[in-house]
């Protein structure tokens, strides 16, 4: 059977009309409807950058302003606090100072969406001053400060969320039905390589994302999404890692560099220039508030302080004896992943097209291949926000949030934990030479089936 939505329209989309086409809704957040809420709850965030006002902003209050209210935003950067402040449209009180906005304010919930390696500080001090937390990914960067949010959890009874959005898109939850319908048997290996662009994956490498010190490297910001939509598809945990890794491409690198892109003297020779001044939206949360901080957004992706890798490759031992085979490569000429599992009655391919040269379908096709039968191919309409999943995380969370967890998307601190230990494992891998035990970083043991 080939399942075809040829006639689909990007610009026509609309979220529970596709996921319903598909046959991938028939109950969780969007099938739920929510009770009136009596009060609405009281919303603060730390760290109003382009993802925060932006996916935790401006989307946020469009979808659910009938039942959260902004009541404090908070930053380092003064300027890009009042620029944040205007793109959202709220008139909530703004601040400098982080645990004097969480006593004026007292909110309900905490977005924490500031640079990652200060993530444990806002989660653990927000929990401590009675707010229960929404945290981007990665929940943080080492395996030191994710130890102290899980202690202050438990110590606090509050709860952190993190905000996995993959898991919510149609594609990636197909492919995890059928998984759970046992369509190629059981799961014995995974292979699964991901690429990022000369232009998503430079941009990282012009941003305090080049710093592990900040990040945590690529392994712990970016591939921890990776990590989790296996954790999650395996319905598993993560056991052993070993690990490989290079700087070959960015940083020292290059033939030349400068501080960032707009003075630069080399913009005809370099592959990489890119025009700030060509987005109005980044000029104005960013380059018109350089003077408050010093932080340029269109930094040189050559710079010699880049110390992230920029190919990655790893081998990841399941608790449930499942093998995967994992790479990052950040300077492809085109994005997006391939992936396949393997079973004992079959195998399930896809490839992912984000952008690129490559032709670009309005869906995305996955290859159920079953050994001595046929072969089908099953195509999931595309979806605006990250596949698709933006809307129905927000859904979950702000409107839905004790709603039927059906595919088992909603994403706690363990979650969160188990992503980055992959990569935090990794990074130490290459250092050491050595495999390293997910048991050795934390005090959680990976469960061979997630209870």
């Amino acid at each position: 059977m080939n399942q075809t939505l040829h006639d689909f329209s990007r610009r026509d989309f609309l979220q529970k009309s596709v996921l319903a086409t598909a046959g991938l809704l028939t109950t969780g957040p969007l099938g739920v409807l929510a009770a009136p809420a009596a009060k609405k709850r009281r919303v603060a965030m730390v760290g109003t950058g382009h993802r925060g006002t932006g996916m935790w902003g401006t989307q946020l209050l469009k979808e659910h302003g009938d039942v959260i209210e902004f009541v404090g935003l908070c930053d380092s950067n003064k300027g890009r606090l009042e620029t944040a402040k205007k793109m959202m449209g709220v008139s909530c009180p703004t601040f400098t100072d982080f645990e004097l906005m969480m006593r004026r304010q007292k909110p309900d919930i905490l977005l924490v969406t500031t640079v990652d390696s200060t993530h444990d500080e806002f989660i653990i001090k927000g929990m401590e001053m009675g707010a229960d937390i929404v945290s981007e990914k990665p929940m943080t960067t080492d395996e030191t400060k994710c130890q102290a949010i899980l202690d202050a959890e438990k110590r606090t009874g509050k709860k952190v969320t993190v905000t996995f959005n993959y898991r919510y898109s149609p594609h990636r939850q197909k492919i995890y039905d059928l998984i759970r319908q046992g369509a190629i048997g059981t799961v014995t290996s995974v292979d699964f390589h991901w690429y990022l662009d000369n232009r998503h994956g430079a941009d990282y490498f012009r941003r305090w994302h080049r710093l592990t010190e900040k990040s945590g490297s690529l392994w712990v910001h970016k591939a921890s999404h990776h990590f989790d939509l296996l954790n999650w598809w395996l319905q598993s945990e993560p056991e052993t890692v070993y690990a490989k890794g290079a700087l070959e491409n960015y940083g020292k690198n290059g033939p030349f560099r400068f501080s960032n892109c707009r003075p630069c003297p080399h913009k005809a020779q370099c592959p990489y220039y890119w025009d700030l001044t060509k987005d109005a939206r980044l000029m104005a949360l960013y380059a018109a508030n350089e003077q408050h901080d010093g932080y340029l957004r269109d930094g040189c992706v050559y710079k010699e302080d880049v110390n992230i890798y920029d190919k990655m490759a790893a081998t990841i031992g399941y608790a449930n004896g499942v093998q995967v085979s994992y790479s990052l490569t950040a300077y492809s000429p085109y994005e997006g992943y391939r992936i396949a599992f393997n079973g004992t009655k079959g195998r399930i391919d896809a490839w992912i097209k984000e952008s690129g040269a490559m032709k670009m379908e309005p869906y995305d096709e996955i290859m159920l291949a079953r050994n001595f039968g046929p072969v089908e191919y099953i195509q999931v309409p595309q979806a605006e926000g990250h596949g698709g999943g933006d809307v129905l995380l927000r859904e979950r969370i702000f409107r839905t949030p004790d709603a039927p967890d059906t595919w088992r998307q909603a994403a706690g601190s363990r979650d969160g934990a188990m992503a980055i230990l992959v990569g935090i494992g990794a990074r130490k891998s290459i250092a050491s030479g050595q495999p390293v035990r997910i048991a050795d970083l934390t005090t959680l043991r990976p469960q061979a089936v997630k209870a």
